[in-house]
């Protein structure tokens, strides 16, 4: 019987949801969702210090932003932690583990004489094979009874066969002396616990995975798929920071990128499926595997991603892109739409959404559908409303009172009217948008015309003309 697959997505709650940190959650989700199997939540909140609730929010929000569904409810790994210390307390009955009473100073003592002497400063414990009957009633660690000698392999789909000499590994500590579990073996009991099969995640923990394959040794349980991919790093080729703009999924949200389009965008950011560059939802969980991932880094590219983005916006439905709009409104604290503002976006989305790379372009462009009269004329719509362009707006006023509502017919009335004053269509243009969108960014005028309709266009070009 085949084994359920099944990935988890393990942030630490510090902060904003790193744009790494979500690629790593959109691969772990792919490779899930594209093999019937499931994909879980473990928020890393050991570190209570630095852990907070607005922060795991905040990872919740941007995950959902993305649209990257999880199954079943977030666990805590803090929570978990009596579990971890259970399988601790159970190497140390069954001889993989140790307790070890050395205290700080006698350790930075041996690593000075081992420095001076040109040693390993790597700590070996004098407690590691005491008997109990030896041990003193005082504070102390347990520490993993590693193998000191031969090799320890890890076999990763991504990076290949790795290995590390055991003895270059120190006996790391599972509880500290007050009790508490650490890190390193509390990944390894949920991981084994929620049934993890797979286990993806930035090569950062390639090391890791060597100390955690010796827990599972000791526990003889056996190990999941390991998948350690490249990061991330900026456009000049060096690790992401500040320097090189947005680093959480929060900032690609307010900059309007759509979620579809930021999931095709990432799942390309170190993986391929040969030279596809642009594809949906399904086409990735059907495409997505780990063998697609390389051991290069990637780099962040802003204009791959407005390119992406161009082509999710141009491919989706008028509706959803009003509904993308108004979660986009919402996130950035910006007022809602009203019904006949939302009616105006439908109608004119087809005039809109060419070329547009991101939310806010459409809303810019979208603005003649948005506002009413009066308008409020930028500087330079004003420049184009001069004496001469507003007895132009006069004269073709009352010709378009009984038109055909065409774009032919009004193209045809436009030019006329323009010809009769020695003028190309070109010319009229700028006064007929500062007229009907009060903006320079917009639609064609003939599009604005259909849109809004002819009373609505007749009003507004009366309006320009009396200014």
């Amino acid at each position: 019987m085949t084994t359920q697959v099944v990935t988890r997505f393990a942030p630490s709650p510090t902060g904003f949801l790193h744009i790494g940190g979500a690629r790593t959650a959109l691969f772990n989700w792919l490779y899930a969702r594209g093999r019937g199997g499931r994909f879980l939540l473990r928020i890393e909140d050991t570190d209570r210090a630095r852990s907070t609730p607005e922060a795991t929010q905040a990872i919740l929000t941007g995950l959902t932003w993305l649209g990257l569904d999880w199954d079943g409810a977030p666990t805590s790994q803090f929570e978990q932690r009596e579990r971890h210390a259970e399988v601790a307390r159970e190497m140390l009955a069954n001889g993989h583990a140790y307790k070890c009473f050395s205290t700080q100073e006698e350790i930075a003592a041996f690593r000075d004489a081992a420095k001076a002497e040109g040693r390993s400063t790597l700590f070996l414990s004098p407690w590691r094979d005491t008997p109990e009957s030896q041990q003193p009633d005082l504070p102390h660690v347990v520490r993993l009874k590693a193998p000191r000698e031969g090799m320890t392999l890890v076999k990763d789909e991504v990076q290949g066969d790795v290995t590390i000499r055991n003895d270059q590994l120190d006996d790391m500590i599972l509880l500290r002396s007050d009790g508490t579990p650490t890190y390193m073996l509390a990944v390894v009991v949920d991981d084994h616990d929620m049934g993890v099969t797979h286990v993806i995640r930035g090569d950062d923990h390639l090391n890791n995975a060597a100390r955690q394959a010796q827990i599972y040794a000791a526990m003889g349980w056996p190990q999941p798929v390991w998948a350690h991919i490249p990061l991330i790093h900026g456009p000049d080729g060096k690790k992401l920071s500040k320097r090189h703009g947005a680093l959480g999924v929060e900032e690609y949200a307010a900059m309007g990128y759509p979620p579809a389009a930021m999931r095709n965008y990432l799942a390309r950011l170190g993986w391929s499926h040969g030279d596809d560059e642009l594809f949906d939802d399904a086409q990735a969980k059907d495409w997505f595997d780990l063998k697609g991932i390389g051991k290069s880094p990637a780099r962040l590219d802003f204009k791959k991603l407005d390119h992406v983005s161009s082509y999710h916006i141009g491919r989706m439905a008028d509706d959803d892109l009003v509904n993308e709009i108004e979660r986009f409104l919402a996130a950035t604290q910006q007022p809602t739409l009203s019904q006949v503002q939302k009616d105006g976006l439908s109608a004119a989305m087809y005039c809109l959404k060419d070329r547009a790379k991101s939310l806010p372009q459409i809303i810019e462009k979208a603005h003649f559908v948005l506002i009413s009269r009066p308008l409020d004329r930028d500087e330079k719509s004003r420049k184009a409303l001069d004496d001469v362009s507003r007895g132009i707006l006069t004269e073709l006023t009352p010709q378009l009172q009984n038109a055909s509502w065409t774009r032919d017919t009004l193209e045809a009335i436009v030019s006329q009217v323009a010809d009769g004053h020695g003028l190309k269509l070109g010319k009229l243009a700028p006064a007929l948008r500062a007229a009907l969108a009060g903006r320079p960014v917009s639609p064609s005028v003939f599009d604005m015309m259909l849109v809004i309709g002819r009373e609505e266009t007749i009003a507004r070009l009366t309006e320009a003309a009396a200014d």
